[in-house]
């Protein structure tokens, strides 16, 4: 018999809270995406849909947002012993 008490959750405190922080990179990420909208329809402004802030740092926090999230899930939390 394991003197392991299982509490029922499959990740502990720690993995929860990496989890949240991957998450709120990826909502900061998908925000700096957002927008763009012209006032105008008939207007194109390449340098609004093509920016540095939506072609290349959003992408790059959302990987980072992605990366977080599988370190969360990996994470092996440390045996302690009480």
């Amino acid at each position: 018999m394991s003197d392991k008490k299982t509490s029922g959750l499959l990740f502990n405190r720690q993995n929860y809270m990496w989890m949240a922080v991957g998450a709120v990179v990826m909502i900061i990420a998908l925000l700096l995406m957002a927008g763009g909208k012209s006032a105008d329809p008939n207007v194109f402004d390449y340098n609004e849909v093509y920016s540095t802030r939506r072609i290349t740092v959003a992408p790059i926090l959302l990987m980072v947002g992605l990366i977080i999230e599988m370190y969360a899930i990996m994470r092996k939390p440390k045996a302690t012993d009480k």
